[in-house]
């Protein structure tokens, strides 16, 4: 169609175009020599001064988090505030994901922060996981210091038992399930909830490790095994689904080693992506738990047989590590590259004037502009802010990673035109403003398809086949995805660790079930599993 066509003017033509336009005359006015390309860039470094991803990865993460104005260390060590644009993201896939959980049959529910320290002793592996990560309430009231040096705990008001800062919650829900569970009736229940969690980190980083973060944990209850695995996989589907669909972020199914796996879980499952730096991030968990805490809090059920038998469980989660996913799977040294199914806003358009009357016209046009986008479902963003310049907008809106930056001046006025540039390429084109909405909708969905296929072919350029321990030792170095032979042992695994610092990510579901010899120790090997460093 006619509107998908750029306008037909010369090189010359635009060249005369830009150089007579209100942006030129803005940066001529600040008597500046460069050329608009070249200012603009100036603007942009003066701006964001991020170092580049092959000086320092991440170097280049932290200056991104917090240039970007995501999230940034708080006054409590190992914590992060969630600044308003970094949190307007986490909604963005706290609401795609609560749709979905609720498309499967799942309710929200809340349970308690606090646990009591017993409830953790219940199950053994449970406790011996989390163990070196809990935060642990002894007092529950403070004094004035009688010294005047401010406030002190109060010791006569010590606990009688210990409560316990939520690092996840089976026990708090299993000991709730108990009363909620008499016979088969009762079942399945499917809860999840939204929530923050404390686990005491010694080294952190904003969004993939910190002592608070939030997250979603589903805990479902139900009469059979066959009932509990299918639960579990299909929650890894969900996982599966969201992380290539909404984030753009290709990512290997598959089933954790022992080594890996849950404490307290029989299976967990995953969904492993990989970053731009070669390494593995973990980006969901699904874990099949057995009968193991229905047992450590008696949680029983009467059968339609009319046996007492004890309830199969499930637990899966992700949490805001998502966001340090998102922003290392696609972001660039310009600043960050969103799928536009997760921006904050899709489009943001900037006014370029030099008067108020301009301003008042351009105004009018792009409100027909902006209707037409919402019931497009575009979500947009209209800047005509008076106190930053044009050029300082583009680049503080290429760093934020807004999907599409549509500029709009007097000489677009009177061509019916405006200029649509796009964050993925950073290519420009100025389009008729004619059933632009529809242009615009349809592009969206091709940037989203084509970070998609970017990481994708990332990965695959990066995931290689090797058979000897020697050529693993190298590979490694190079990072990415490699798949070897293992022998299925744990000490096999423990020493591959200590050598390379390289762990067994997942073995694949649906792999390639052939088999071989493990690289490491020449023993029999089922089939080949993904190696990788990891976040």
């Amino acid at each position: 169609m006619t509107y998908y066509n750029k306008c037909n003017s010369s090189k010359n033509e635009k060249s005369e175009l830009y150089e007579s336009s209100d942006f030129f005359v803005n940066f001529v006015l600040q008597n500046r020599t460069l050329s608009f390309k070249n200012d603009k860039t100036k603007m942009a470094k003066e701006l964001k001064e991020l170092t580049s991803r092959s000086e320092n990865y991440s170097q280049w993460y932290n200056d991104l988090v917090l240039k970007a104005d995501l999230a940034e260390n708080s006054a409590v060590r190992g914590c992060m505030v969630i600044k308003p644009y970094g949190y307007a993201i986490w909604e963005k896939i706290q609401r795609q994901l609560d749709d979905m959980f609720k498309e499967t049959g799942h309710v929200n529910a809340y349970f308690p922060l606090f646990i009591p320290k017993s409830f953790l002793s219940k199950e053994a592996a449970h406790v011996d996981g989390f163990a070196k990560e809990c935060a642990v309430v002894t007092h529950y009231r403070l004094k004035n210091d009688p010294n005047g040096k401010g406030v002190i705990v109060d010791p006569d008001a010590k606990l009688e038992e210990e409560l316990i800062v939520r690092p996840t919650s089976e026990t708090i829900i299993w000991s709730t399930y108990r009363n909620w569970i008499q016979s088969y009736r009762d079942l399945p229940i499917l809860c999840n909830q939204w929530a923050n969690v404390v686990r005491w980190e010694m080294r952190t980083r904003l969004f993939l490790r910190t002592t608070e973060f939030l997250w979603q944990e589903g805990h479902t209850a139900h009469a059979t095994k066959a009932e509990a695995v299918e639960e579990t996989e299909k929650m890894l589907e969900v996982y599966a689904e969201f992380a290539e669909t909404f984030m753009a972020m290709p990512v290997l199914k598959g089933v954790k080693t022992a080594n890996e796996r849950f404490a307290g879980a029989l299976e967990t499952y995953c969904i492993e992506a990989l970053m731009q730096d070669g390494k593995a991030l973990q980006a969901g968990t699904s874990h099949f738990l057995g009968q193991n805490f229905a047992k450590a809090f008696d949680v029983q059920f009467l059968d339609k047989e009319g046996k007492r038998d004890y309830v199969w469980a499930t637990s899966w989660g992700v949490s805001t590590r998502l966001m340090g996913a998102l922003i290392m799977s696609h972001s660039d040294d310009n600043g960050l590259v969103l799928p536009p199914k997760l921006a904050p806003y899709q489009v943001v358009i900037v006014p370029i004037f030099k008067t108020s009357e301009q301003l008042e016209e351009i105004n009018q046009k792009v409100a027909t502009i902006v209707s037409a986008l919402k019931i497009q479902g575009i979500s947009v963003k209209y800047d005509n802010s008076e106190n930053r310049k044009p050029g300082w907008k583009f680049a503080q809106y290429e760093l934020k990673g807004v999907p599409l930056r549509l500029a709009i001046g007097s000489r677009d006025l009177e061509n019916n035109t405006v200029e649509v540039a796009r964050r993925d390429t950073l290519t420009k084109e100025t389009l008729s403003c004619d059933n632009l909405d529809v242009y615009l909708k349809q592009l969206l969905d091709d940037i989203q398809d084509n970070i998609y296929k970017k990481a994708l072919d990332y990965r695959t350029s990066k995931t290689v086949y090797v058979d000897t321990y020697e050529e693993f030792k190298e590979k490694i170095e190079e990072g990415g995805f490699i798949l070897a032979h293992w022998d299925g042992t744990s000490e096999t695994e423990d020493k591959i660790k200590e050598e390379t610092k390289a762990t067994i990510r997942c073995i694949i579901l649906g792999g390639d079930k052939t088999p071989g010899i493990c690289m490491f120790s020449g023993k029999p090997s089922a089939q080949r599993v993904v190696f990788a460093r990891s976040y």
